[in-house]
């Protein structure tokens, strides 16, 4: 049983690893939300949280009336989860505030990374790549959250870094919706992308961070089908 304060990320790759070791098979019914709850001991909300990340990244998909089932590999290629946000605002409105948001974190973080932080930054963008080689998308997923994040901790405009905190779930989601059709050539230029911001930073050019940082933001939001 997993330890009660987990967070759902954790009960999503507890599950991601059933699915990828055969326990849980392509078009199985999974256990549902209750029993599989008592199964990780962890909560109803923390369950649906974990289980609407599967389904964003394409593992797992819901059918009203019917339950929740493991998706083969070649329908998570073909298809993209519904937008989860789509009552309050469209993907292509999070996906051109996050080039303007983001744009501006990069550029005014320049100058302000630490050593460790641009180091952290690098080895996250080597457990991307890793973790996509062995199709680990959970960690994938997590790995680029933490190199975002670290670029926004060292803004030194705390009212933006404030501004995306309120917005962070939002954002979080645009950076997971696109896996399920993600090629590999475009995940390797991802990577690349990411590889360039952090040179940018390293060289304290705010401008250069903030230009390859909004090219990366709108290149994945072209990969969603999106051209913010």
């Amino acid at each position: 049983m997993l330890n009660k304060t987990l967070l759902p990320q954790t009960v999503a790759r507890e599950i991601q690893t059933m699915i990828q070791s055969g326990v849980l098979k392509p078009g199985e019914k999974i256990q549902s939300q209750r029993e599989l709850s008592e199964k990780f001991g962890v909560s109803r909300a923390s369950l649906r949280e974990a289980l609407l990340t599967l389904e964003t990244l394409g593992m797992v998909k819901t059918e009203a009336g019917r339950g929740t089932f493991v998706t083969a590999p070649a329908e998570r290629a073909a298809n993209m989860a519904p937008w989860r946000y789509s009552h309050s605002y469209s993907a292509f409105d999070v996906f051109q505030t996050r080039a303007l948001l983001e744009g501006e974190i990069a550029k005014l973080a320049a100058g302000r990374l630490t050593q460790r932080q641009l180091d952290e930054m690098e080895q996250a963008t080597e457990t991307m790549e890793s973790s996509w080689e062995k199709q680990d998308v959970i960690s994938n997923v997590e790995a680029d959250l933490q190199f975002h994040s670290t670029i926004v901790s060292a803004c030194s405009n705390v009212m933006l870094q404030a501004l995306y905190q309120t917005v962070r779930e939002l954002i979080t989601e645009t950076q997971r919706q696109p896996i399920p059709i993600t090629d590999p050539a475009r995940m390797r230029k991802s990577i690349a992308e990411h590889r360039r911001v952090i040179e940018a930073l390293r060289l304290n050019d705010g401008n250069l961070a903030k230009a390859e940082m909004e090219m990366h933001i709108r290149n994945t939001a072209r990969c969603a089908g999106l051209d913010p």
